[in-house]
């Protein structure tokens, strides 16, 4: 079965087809870094890394672009709060975000361009949109992109300027024709660090956001390239502004196939500091392990909304656990996936159903079962093999089983082992009062004894 995507753009599921046959060129747009990263970037980021890994199963090259929004208002305004120059701020937030991905068991991208290292390249395409009537200076300086005068705009939103207009309440901003035209190039103000200005033929300034994207895609996967992804907020304005102003430039294709996640909440309402459902990566990390969350976020189709709670995390701990649990005490096969038969076949007809995760995940706990069953070491290899696809079940089994939400233990080994002696001990005198007051002192600190041939081994619960 040939992979098919949903394109935003064509509104339908299609086969996807490399531009370039066995070579795959992706971008997805990153984060802008004047925060942590929080829930709603992991569930953007995490989708596509599932997109980047089943494009490399199927036996593409790809080269994945993921850029780093390194300049802006809001990067700008908390480098003057902390007191700290601006490439301080966006390294701190880069190397957090990092760290917090890399828990998540996220792949690096081939590329992470930072937009400041592509300013001359954001300059050389204003001035090709100028040069085709698409771009005007304004009053105070900025260069804004004419919106009414690209045909098409609006074919991703699948709206035409008059409809995207409806219900303004806005007044037209200083300089602008158009309420819907948008900044290419932002003057730079008196009172902002010199950290924050670029010179240009234009005065100095800065980017607007819209185009730093054009410029880093094209500039490192070139013009058309097959994929562009990003969360469902950012199909309008700034994936339909891509277009514009990319395609106005070149008078060329810009991008084959549009991907977008769904939008994530917090117990059913959308994620807000003023509601006091805001979580950081780091926040949930430090109360549980990156592969649960990793696994939570994949039982929920990548275009489909995403609803997080404690509850539903918790089930997904557990659900993980029962996969581990199954690999645990056998020593898995080195297996060479034949996609075409059994659950292997399964497993790549999800994955070629537009990255359906759900039901690719259903074949892992079928093949659970069936370690359970027959403690197969060619089986428990195929869950294993399979789960890496997904980016799952690559630790040690006994060590993520007995690991704590940080992944170490949290626990004092030796006491535990201490009390399975003293357990065994009471159950050998047949005080089974004993043993079972051991049992319920353990389970009451997290903590589950497995009584079998071999002995007694602990999970935490």
């Amino acid at each position: 079965m040939t992979l098919h995507v949903h394109n935003t753009l064509t509104r339908r599921l299609e086969p996807f087809v490399p531009i370039e046959p066995g070579h795959v060129r992706m971008y997805v747009c990153g984060i802008t870094v004047y925060d942590l990263c929080h829930l709603g970037h992991a569930r953007m980021m995490l989708a596509f890394d599932v997109v980047y890994r089943w494009l490399l199963a199927l036996g593409n090259r790809v080269t994945y672009v993921r850029n780093i929004t390194d300049i802006d208002d809001k990067i700008i305004g908390r480098a003057l709060e902390r007191g700290i120059p601006i490439r301080a701020l966006t390294d701190e937030m880069i190397a957090a975000m990092h760290r917090d991905l890399g828990a998540l068991g996220l792949l690096r991208p081939t590329h992470e361009p930072r937009a400041t290292d592509y300013v001359p390249q954001m300059l050389a395409l204003i001035d090709r949109l100028e040069a085709r009537g698409l771009a005007y200076r304004a009053e105070g300086g900025d260069v804004n992109f004419a919106v009414r005068a690209f045909p098409n705009y609006g074919r991703l939103s699948g709206k035409s300027p008059d409809e995207l207009r409806a219900g303004e309440r806005v007044a037209v901003a200083g300089g602008k024709r158009d309420p819907l035209d948008f900044v290419l190039w932002k003057a730079a103000k008196a009172d902002e660090p010199a950290d924050a200005k670029w010179p240009s033929r234009f005065g100095p300034g800065r980017p607007g956001w819209h185009i730093e994207c054009s410029a880093m895609s094209c500039a490192l996967l070139g013009e058309p390239f097959d994929i562009h992804g990003g969360g469902q907020d950012l199909q309008f304005p700034h994936h339909e502004n891509e277009i514009a102003q990319s395609e106005g430039a070149s008078g060329r294709p810009f991008v084959n196939v549009w991907l977008h996640n769904g939008f994530l909440n917090v117990d059913d309402e959308k994620m807000s500091k003023s509601l006091g459902n805001f979580f950081t990566i780091a926040d949930v990390l430090r109360h549980c392990d990156g592969e649960s969350i990793r696994l939570f976020m994949l039982r929920t189709h990548y275009r489909s909304p995403f609803n997080f709670s404690d509850t539903l995390l918790d089930e997904a701990r557990q659900a993980l656990k029962r996969l581990y649990t199954a690999l645990d005490g056998v020593a898995p096969a080195a297996v060479d996936i034949d996609w075409a038969s059994g659950p292997a076949a399964r497993f790549r007809t999800a994955m070629n159903d537009d990255f359906n995760t759900p039901a690719a995940l259903a074949v892992l706990f079928e093949l659970a079962g069936e370690c359970n069953r027959t403690r197969d070491p060619a089986t428990a290899g195929l869950l294993k093999a399979l789960g890496g696809v997904l980016g799952l079940l690559q630790q040690a089994p006994r060590a993520w089983l007995q690991g704590g939400p940080a992944g170490d233990t949290g626990f004092d080994e030796a006491a535990i082992q201490r009390l399975i002696g003293e357990r065994a001990a009471a159950k050998r005198a047949r005080d089974f009062g004993t043993a079972d007051r051991i049992r319920a002192e353990l389970a009451a600190q997290g903590i589950v004894l497995q009584d079998g041939a071999g002995g007694t081994t602990w999970v935490r619960a």
